[in-house]
């Protein structure tokens, strides 16, 4: 193994116990870097000593293969983090990323559904058949709550309280938070967790809420999988993801009253601005508020 991949891995190893980054920030931190690593070996050259113009000549490179600005700002923040680390370990004097700039990138409104297009994907799953209950039941949760897919695809039996109604979450840097269930996603987790979890569980002991085929967390990807899945039953011609449905639960929560304060803490952002992007996409709620006490309405 190279000097330069024990760096990496060891830049990566801090991030995990300095910084409590969740397991897919990291492994994107580790994957640019080695993207970087790649770039200029191919060219003699080694990432512990690039300079600035060599850095720069990879963000162009990149850009050329039409990654997007979104992308790219990631990919400086990874390269920057990793010489900041560098120069307080001392194996650098100087920071040769310290002086480059992000990429401007436009702020892309989340894409949405409308409430008949959730009530379609909600119904698609067949609850005749235990995968079926299962999806149900994630679809309601995930709507009801508004989680990150990794947040729900990793959820254990201990985080649920349906006699309470919430969910206990671990969210982006381990931070927990106490989200409610609605009604009606508990009466479909309660169905659920009677008539099929015992039947995917493959250990009787097992913890997990929501178990794949296996009887192991489902991941991401098989999740993903699923929501398209169920999304072509139901007809739904607009991009379809779990994010999709944890946006359209912040949307339609605005549009129908609810305080972007309120939003933000049951999204689990630590910062309001990354709330605020909603107050774009609810327009519905603006109209019936115009309608009702404008006097040209």
């Amino acid at each position: 193994m190279s000097n330069d991949i024990r760096f990496i891995e060891k830049y990566t190893d801090s991030l995990w116990l300095e910084k409590g980054l969740s397991d897919n920030t990291i492994v994107s931190y580790a994957r640019d870097l080695r993207q970087l690593d790649k770039y200029l070996a191919q060219r003699g050259l080694s990432i512990a000593f690039a300079e600035s113009g060599d850095l720069m000549s990879f963000l162009a490179d990149r850009s050329q293969a039409g990654v997007k600005a979104s992308s790219l700002a990631r990919y400086l923040s990874s390269i920057k983090g990793f010489y900041k680390y560098m120069v307080r370990e001392n194996y650098l004097a100087a920071n040769p990323a310290s002086l480059i700039d992000a990429p401007k990138q436009g702020r892309p409104l989340p894409k949405s559904l409308t409430e008949s297009d959730v009530e379609a994907l909600l119904a698609a799953p067949n609850v005749g058949t235990g995968i079926g209950l299962r999806d149900r039941a994630m679809l309601e949760l995930l709507y009801a709550c508004g989680l990150r897919v990794s947040e729900l695809v990793n959820l254990d039996m201990s985080q649920l309280n349906l006699s309470a109604g919430v969910v206990k979450v671990f969210g982006k840097g381990s931070k927990e938070r106490l989200v409610p269930i609605g009604e009606v996603a508990q009466n479909w987790l309660q169905k659920y967790i009677k008539q099929a979890r015992p039947q995917l569980l493959k250990v009787a002991a097992s913890g997990v809420l929501f178990p794949s085929n296996r009887g192991q967390h489902m991941t991401r990807q098989t999740f993903w999988h699923r929501i398209k899945q169920h999304g072509l039953t139901a007809g739904i011609q607009k991009p379809l993801s779990p994010h999709v449905l944890r946006h359209a639960f912040a949307t339609h929560l605005l549009n129908h009253g609810a305080d972007l304060r309120v939003i933000q803490m049951l999204l689990g952002h630590s910062d309001l601005s990354t709330t605020q992007i909603y107050t774009h996409v609810a327009t519905q709620r603006l109209q019936n508020l115009h309608s009702q006490h404008h006097p040209r309405g």
